[in-house]
C-alpha cells in the first residue's frame, strides 16, 4: 500500500537542508547541490513513493550518491572539453573525539560571544570536510551525520564495511587533527578552545 503523499513530503523536508549540505560538500557549488538535491527528491518520489517509510531514508541517500557522482562525472568531462579548447588558445595562463560533538543540530548560544565561537566552530568544521578526500567524506557524513550504521553505508557506497571503517576511521582522524591545528580540542565531554593542549 503506498505511503500517503503527507509522509512522503514530511520525510523530503526533513532530509531536505542535510542532503542540500552533503551535496555542496561534494561538489562545491551551490546552485548545482540545490539541483541534485531536488532531482533525487523528485526521483524518490516518482520511483519509490510505494515503498515502506523505513526503506526511504536509504533508498534516497543511495538516490543522492548516485546523483552526485553523475553530476561529478559530468563535470569532469566538461573540464576535460574546456581544457582542450583553452589548450589552442594564446593565453598562457594558468590558475593552478566523537565527531558527533562537532555537529550540533541547531547550536542555542547565551550571548554573542558564545553565538561567535559557535560560528567559528562550524565554518571550521566545514571547511575541514570540504578538504576530505571524496570517499572518506562520503563515509563520515553518512555515519556520523546521517547516522547510518556502517553496514547500511556500506550498502549506500557500494563497498565493503571494512572499506567504511577504514574511510571513517581516516576521515575522523583528519578532521580531529584539522580541528586541533586550529585550536579546538575534544575531551572529557566537552570542545576547549585554545592552543593549551597537544
Amino acid at each position: 500500500m503506498p505511503a500517503p503523499q503527507s509522509a512522503l513530503s514530511q520525510f523530503l523536508a526533513s532530509v531536505e537542508r542535510r542532503a542540500y549540505k552533503h551535496a555542496a560538500y561534494a561538489v562545491r557549488d551551490d546552485e548545482a547541490a540545490l539541483d541534485i538535491v531536488q532531482d533525487a527528491m523528485m526521483r524518490l518520489a516518482e520511483r519509490y513513493a510505494d515503498k515502506p517509510e523505513a526503506e526511504w531514508p536509504m533508498l534516497f541517500h543511495r538516490i543522492l550518491q548516485n546523483a552526485i557522482r553523475d553530476h561529478m562525472r559530468r563535470q569532469k568531462v566538461r573540464n576535460w572539453w574546456v581544457t582542450l579548447f583553452s589548450s589552442f588558445r594564446k593565453d598562457d595562463d594558468e590558475d593552478g573525539g566523537d565527531p558527533l560533538d562537532w555537529l550540533p543540530e541547531q547550536p542555542q548560544a547565551a550571548n554573542p560571544e558564545d553565538e561567535r565561537i559557535q560560528a567559528q566552530t562550524m565554518a571550521l568544521i566545514e571547511a575541514g570536510i570540504a578538504r576530505l578526500p571524496a570517499r572518506q567524506r562520503e563515509a563520515f557524513l553518512l555515519r556520523y551525520w546521517e547516522e547510518f550504521d556502517t553496514a547500511e553505508t556500506a550498502r549506500i557506497m557500494a563497498c565493503s564495511e571494512g572499506s567504511v571503517k577504514t574511510h571513517c576511521s581516516r576521515a575522523t582522524a583528519a578532521m580531529a587533527d584539522w580541528m586541533r591545528q586550529h585550536g579546538i580540542h575534544w575531551e572529557s565531554g566537552r570542545v576547549s578552545m585554545g592552543g593549551e593542549h597537544d
